[in-house]
C-alpha cells in the first residue's frame, strides 16, 4: 500500500513511534524524545521553529504521559499552527515490551497501521479527491454547551463517555475535545453521532 504523503511535520514522542509513522507516511516525523523535551532547549527550539513556518500535527500516546507531553507542547508551540490528533484508546501491549504500560493502552507504535492511515488521510496530498467531500469543522463551544458536553455539572462525565465512543481519550479536556472533533467532523456529522449516542445512552439507562 502506498504511503500517505503528508506535507505537515508530525510530532510524536519516541523513536519507535517515528518508526511506525515512517512505515505509514511519506513526510517529516520529529520526536520529543519522550520527557526529555522538558529539559532539552535544543529539541524545544527545533519544534517551536517548525510552527513558525508551517502547521504541525501532534500525535502522542493516549495515556497520562502522552497527555502531559501534549499539554507541554501546547504551552510552547504556536497554537494557531498546531493540529492535535488522537489515537484510539485500545487496551494492549507493544510487541517489543515485556509488560503492559501503566495505563495499559497501546501507544502510537502499537496502533494499527490502518487506523493511523485513516487518522492522517485528511491531511494527505495524494489522497483521492472527491467533489462530494464535506469540509470539516464548524463545531462551537455553544454547541457543546447546548448538548451538555461543557458548562454543566455532569458535562465532564458525559464528554468522557462520548469521547471514548469517538475513539478519543477519556480524560480529554473540553478545549482539546473541541479541537479534536473539529478536525474529524463537521457540525452535521457531529450532531448525528451525538444524537445516536444520546439515544443509546437513554435506552441503556431505562433498562437499568
Amino acid at each position: 500500500m502506498n504511503k500517505l504523503k503528508i506535507e505537515y511535520p508530525i510530532i510524536v514522542e519516541g523513536k519507535y513511534d517515528k518508526i511506525k509513522l515512517d512505515s505509514v507516511v511519506d513526510g517529516r516525523v520529529f520526536t520529543t524524545e519522550g520527557f526529555r523535551i522538558f529539559a532539552s532547549d535544543g529539541r524545544k527550539s527545533l519544534l517551536k521553529r517548525l510552527t513558525e513556518f508551517s502547521k504541525v500535527i501532534v500525535l502522542t500516546d493516549s495515556d497520562g504521559g502522552g497527555t502531559v507531553i501534549r499539554s507541554y507542547l501546547s504551552s510552547v508551540l504556536r497554537q494557531e499552527n498546531v493540529i492535535h490528533l488522537y489515537i484510539p484508546q485500545v487496551k494492549g501491549k507493544e510487541k517489543r515490551k515485556k509488560e503492559y504500560s501503566k495505563a495499559g493502552y497501546l501507544g502510537v507504535e502499537g496502533t494499527d497501521s490502518a487506523a493511523l492511515r485513516e487518522l492522517l488521510l485528511p491531511f494527505a496530498v495524494n489522497k483521492s479527491e472527491s467533489n462530494s467531500e464535506v469540509k470539516k469543522g464548524g463545531i462551537t463551544k455553544n454547541l457543546l454547551y447546548m448538548y451538555g458536553l461543557s458548562g454543566r455539572e455532569d458535562s465532564g462525565k458525559l464528554r468522557s463517555e462520548f469521547a471514548v465512543k469517538l475513539g478519543l481519550p477519556a480524560e480529554i479536556s473540553a478545549n482539546a475535545f473541541l479541537s479534536a472533533v473539529n478536525v474529524l467532523y463537521n457540525e452535521d456529522e457531529f450532531v448525528l453521532l451525538l444524537s445516536e449516542f444520546s439515544d443509546k445512552k437513554h435506552n441503556e439507562d431505562n433498562q437499568t
